[in-house]
């Protein structure tokens, strides 16, 4: 694969481009970097994104969604002409750094993101929060009011407390089983 000598000052950058332009920006590198032959110079683009659960009519559906909106990774060797062809691609707005150096991403930095990219879980996209009034929608408990008491994201779940026989009574759902009032 790739020699030492052509890892030095090979790193990841974080190139700005318009938002919603992401894809496209990732797709028109991968070009020039073939038709211009940037090849050892320019080794790869990532536009970071992860997939979410979100709710549209009712039923969770899978997304994904970007995780940085007006950003794309580009793991490059920085030279004048590299730093040229990346600049000047359509709805690339600059290098994210300082005047017109661009700053490498740390190590570090990239390993959190790549674990995030690279999480096979959906995580659930769940916009409640403690002391919302929501409707449970589904179960045994389907029609009823309650407050929303605590929210776990990483499972999907949120405790609702729901008045029963004039007690309240903590019922854990599936966040798709209830709707905010």
């Amino acid at each position: 694969m790739a020699k030492q000598a052509e890892n030095t000052g090979r790193h990841w950058y974080v190139v700005h481009t318009y938002s919603g332009y992401e894809d496209a920006v990732r797709e028109a590198l991968l070009q020039r970097i073939e038709s211009l032959g940037m090849q050892d110079l320019i080794f790869d683009v990532v536009v970071p994104k992860e997939t979410q659960i979100v709710i549209k009519k009712g039923q969770p559906v899978t997304e994904e969604k970007r995780i940085f909106p007006g950003y794309v990774l580009v793991e490059m060797t920085v030279t004048d002409y590299s730093w040229y062809v990346v600049r000047n691609t359509p709805n690339v707005t600059g290098f994210v750094g300082s005047g017109t150096t661009p700053v490498p991403v740390s190590p570090e930095e990239f390993k959190v993101i790549k674990r995030r990219m690279g999480e096979q879980e959906p995580k659930f996209k769940i916009d409640f929060s403690k002391g919302d009034t929501v409707q449970i929608l589904d179960g045994p408990f389907v029609n009823y009011d309650g407050v929303v008491d605590k929210v776990d994201e990483e499972k999907g779940k949120i405790k609702v407390l729901i008045s029963i026989f004039e007690r309240e009574t903590p019922v854990e759902l599936d966040f798709t089983q209830v709707k905010k009032k």
